[in-house]
């Protein structure tokens, strides 16, 4: 299964992750918009904690081009 975000193609394993990158791309949206990184003290703090998470969150920041 796959999903559009913001141009983007993402292939999920499993069709519960669809809500999961909803979910995420929602939160990442807010935060980008309000300039909110918390807990982290900056953009390049936050981005860098969840770069090295992987998965889902990994697909969305790269489909916003916030990391490479």
């Amino acid at each position: 299964m796959d999903v559009d975000l913001n141009g983007t193609t993402i292939h999920l394993d499993r069709p519960s992750d669809k809500a999961v990158v909803q979910r995420v791309a929602a939160q990442i949206q807010r935060r980008i918009a309000e300039d909110d990184w918390r807990p982290y003290s900056s953009k390049a703090d936050a981005l860098g904690a969840w770069k090295k998470l992987g998965g889902i969150r990994l697909k969305v920041l790269k489909a916003f081009n916030l990391i490479k």
